[in-house]
């Protein structure tokens, strides 16, 4: 079997993406910790807990957490069952790493990720992280993944 190491960084469409040289005093972790079948639901609620604690607006917010539960779900139904999760402030932007031990994700699958069709069952939890969030970064190889979601902080809060 050959060897494949992936990776892959996307702004989502429309949306500048801007990397911070150094992160400023009080960013830091947020949440780290190991996860499985088991914790999908706990954990969702402590990194909705954590951006509450932000500020971020509510739209922005039920979308950055949906697109961390989309790929945590993936860790657990696809890469071995487990994985670790690390949620942390760096300059005016919140990012998710989400890492895993298992095969790696297809090429044909991370390069472009399209929406299925609608009768398809599965297969939007990479194309709805591309969506709705600011910046996905992909790693991927045989050992393992590591899926980057960040977004920003600077957008004005909406009214909720």
């Amino acid at each position: 079997m050959e060897d494949r190491i992936g990776h892959s960084v996307r702004s989502a469409p429309g949306r500048e993406s801007r990397v911070d040289a150094a992160p400023s005093p009080g960013d830091g972790v947020l949440l780290d910790r190991s996860f499985g079948h088991d914790d999908i639901t706990v954990l969702r609620h402590e990194v909705a807990d954590r951006l509450v604690s932000l500020g971020l607006g509510s739209d922005r917010r039920h979308g950055y957490l949906l697109a961390v539960n989309e790929v945590i779900t993936n860790v657990v139904l696809h890469a071995g069952g487990a994985g670790r999760l690390r949620l942390r402030r760096e300059n005016r932007s919140v990012w998710c790493v989400v890492t895993d031990s298992g095969p790696g994700i297809p090429s044909d699958l991370l390069n472009d990720p399209q929406a299925p069709e609608a009768y398809e069952v599965g297969g939007r939890g990479l194309w709805l992280a591309h969506q709705l969030c600011d910046e996905v970064t992909t790693a991927t190889g045989p050992i393992g993944t590591s899926i980057g979601l960040r977004m920003s902080l600077d957008v004005v809060p909406d009214s909720r």
